[in-house]
């Protein structure tokens, strides 16, 4: 039987930061579950770079079910864990629920993939504080308050933790996170 890993991941997710590893990791053998607030159709966005804007846009992206809702997640059942960006973390962050998965996946030292805006999830129960990290850069001086040294970097591996900026740097974020992986719950 295939070792799980779990997506943690709402509405206004990035697209690409929830279906790239998905997929990637499925390929890999893995069996993928996506956990959400409440078990729906999830809307994920699409971040882009436009000429003549400051920062990127928002556009409506690709939808996709969660399997299970925050409340019905065993962390002891995953082997990993992997923490998507987009507007998501923003609101997830509060959750109860998933804050207390949050935790035990660090409690446990089990693998952690966390990209864009994802690093604000695991600040919010203090497992930033002393580790190397990256994030989207306009996340430097938020990763510094959690106690986290940011480095511009499109992968930075601390441990079992592995950080990406955001999608454009997925190709290192999982060949680095697979490393990880592989090291300490290999497939079947």
């Amino acid at each position: 039987m295939a070792a799980k890993i779990l997506i943690v991941t709402g509405d206004a997710a990035e697209s690409l930061e929830v279906l790239y590893p998905y997929q990637r990791l499925r390929e890999e053998g893995y069996e993928v579950h996506i956990a959400a607030p409440t078990r729906k159709k999830l809307q994920f966005v699409v971040h882009d770079f436009e000429p003549g804007f400051d920062t990127y846009t928002e556009k409506p992206g690709y939808t996709w079910p969660a399997d299970l809702a925050f409340a019905e997640v065993d962390p002891g059942a995953y082997a990993a864990l992997v923490i998507p960006g987009g507007r998501a973390p923003e609101y997830l962050r509060n959750d109860l629920e998933l804050r207390k998965i949050l935790k035990s996946f660090f409690d446990a030292d089990k693998p952690v993939a966390q990209i864009c805006h994802g690093p604000l999830l695991t600040a919010s129960v203090d497992s930033l504080s002393g580790r190397r990290v990256t994030a989207y850069p306009a996340l430097e001086l938020d990763m510094q308050a959690a106690g986290a040294t940011f480095q511009d970097a499109e992968a930075v591996v601390d441990g079992t933790l592995v950080s990406a900026r955001a999608w454009p740097d997925h190709s290192a974020w999982m060949r680095e996170f697979l490393k990880v992986l592989r090291s300490r719950v290999p497939v079947d």
